[in-house]
């Protein structure tokens, strides 16, 4: 006979397994589907994780040839071991993945290796290289995750014309690697290997970098990035790339070559949709290819899916908060997920951080809404750490003050976000962000700042 259980979730990822131990914890009995050896999914083994650590360590490369000696710090000769970088990568992520399984483990969740499949209502098939096992679920979570998104014209080839998989894990530093798309993978893989030593060039069919963001921040961000070293060719399709003669060819739609060591594809993701059963079950795709649900995530009857298989932005965070909105439905009858506040962030240097509406957005709807600006520039903890570029941007309503969208380029923006996300969450005005004592001298000050000046009010700008 099968055996049974209360939630069967298919995925590993951050929204799988965080679902997975959230449905533990209120005691429902759960089994983990997962086709990978690994837990954690994309983010933990080929994505998120792993590219913060090459973000870190390539950063403190870059320091250690440019910036120590402005401290006072001097060094001999600064060199670069590749290996032990991709090492301490590898770690990281090793440490990640077992601490997953340590956390399985205490929560009593069941694990199975293999690819899962409905084969109806209720029903789980687990397919192994060594057979096939059935399972019974009340209720069954789709959290299968994305993939890189392929590009039409562009003959993939190994690590040469590859993703962003391949990207993290180059056995040398390239001449010169072309970046196609200027979305926050190509910008922080291309940071990653311009600091390294590569000539970067990174393409993008738009007018701009960082589709979607605000356009202000953008539009710093670029300038910046440029400084770096970043070379952009916007208003670019590419038509095709290949590889000719050991070289890497791209050619762009106006007939343009540029010849590249490597070219890193990075254009968005697609839903890990194919061979789950879904046709047992009655689902039918979009026309995105993504899995419709209503407002408890349900897509069939008994059968959930949540993160980058349905629609929303593919963030691992957005996927968590819907992995534990699904848990507690089926284990209280309550979940919520509050799409206003979902933050985003570019690890580049400096870090960029957003979170509610743009100044775009805004215009687009008609609200009123009055905007403060302050520059890390005039920040005492950003002159300490030597890192003055960037803003704090922070609109609110024209009539009731109420914070409609912060966005930050800037030092520490990923972790300066946090407090607009619960200001936000709670409903405040930019005077109550503006009321709050702010330790001094911190970063964080600049947010204060910029909620002072949405009233001209700003003290130290």
């Amino acid at each position: 006979m099968a055996e049974s259980f209360d939630l069967v979730v298919i995925g590993a990822g951050p929204g799988g397994y965080v679902a997975a131990i959230r449905a533990a914890q209120l005691g429902l009995k759960v089994a983990s589907v997962e086709l990978e050896p690994q837990l954690g999914g994309t983010c933990l083994r080929i994505g998120c994780i792993p590219s913060k650590a090459l973000l870190e360590s390539s950063e403190h490369y870059e320091h250690a040839r440019t910036s120590l000696r402005g401290h006072g710090v001097v060094t001999g000769e600064v060199g670069l071991d590749l290996a032990a970088m991709m090492k301490r990568k590898e770690t990281i992520v090793a440490t990640l993945t077992k601490g997953i399984e340590g956390l399985f483990k205490k929560n009593k969740i069941q694990r199975f290796t293999g690819r899962g499949r409905l084969l109806g209502r209720g029903r789980v098939q687990v397919t192994t290289p060594a057979g096939t096992t059935d399972l019974e679920a009340r209720s069954v979570l789709l959290a299968t995750g994305s993939r890189p998104m392929p590009l039409p014209g562009v003959e993939w080839h190994t690590d040469r014309i590859a993703t962003s998989t391949e990207g993290l894990s180059y056995p040398s530093v390239p001449a010169h690697l072309v970046v196609i798309g200027a979305g926050y993978i190509g910008l922080e893989l291309g940071s990653v290997w311009r600091r390294l030593g590569s000539k970067v060039t990174v393409i993008e069919s738009l007018d701009r970098i960082l589709p979607g963001m605000d356009l202000e921040i953008a539009t710093e961000a670029k300038k910046l990035f440029e400084k770096q070293g970043l070379h952009f060719v916007l208003k670019s399709r590419v038509h095709a790339a290949r590889v000719v003669e050991d070289r890497c060819v791209v050619r762009l739609d106006d007939e343009t070559l540029i010849d590249a060591d490597r070219v890193l594809v990075a254009v968005g993701r697609r839903p890990n949709v194919e061979d789950l059963g879904l046709e047992a079950v009655g689902i039918r795709l979009d026309d995105r290819g993504r899995i419709p649900v209503d407002h408890r995530f349900e897509a069939a009857p008994g059968v959930y899916a949540i993160g980058d298989v349905i629609p929303g932005p593919m963030l691992a965070h957005k996927a968590e908060e819907e992995g534990v909105a699904v848990a507690e439905i089926l284990a209280t009858g309550h979940g919520h997920v509050n799409y206003a506040v979902i933050p985003g962030v570019a690890y580049t240097h400096p870090e960029i951080a957003t979170v509610g509406k743009s100044e775009e957005e805004l215009k687009a709807a008609g609200v009123a809404y009055r905007k403060g600006v302050f520059p890390f520039m005039a920040n005492g903890r950003a002159r300490a750490l030597g890192s003055t570029e960037g803003r704090v941007k922070v609109l609110a309503d024209t009539q009731t003050d109420r914070v409609l969208g912060v966005h930050i380029i800037g030092p520490r923006a990923g972790d300066l976000i946090a407090e607009a996300v619960a200001a936000m969450a709670f409903g405040a005005s930019s005077e109550d962000i503006a009321r709050c004592c702010h330790a001094h001298p911190t970063l964080s000050e600049a947010l204060k700042e910029a909620a002072l000046a949405v009233d001209g009010r700003a003290l130290h700008a």
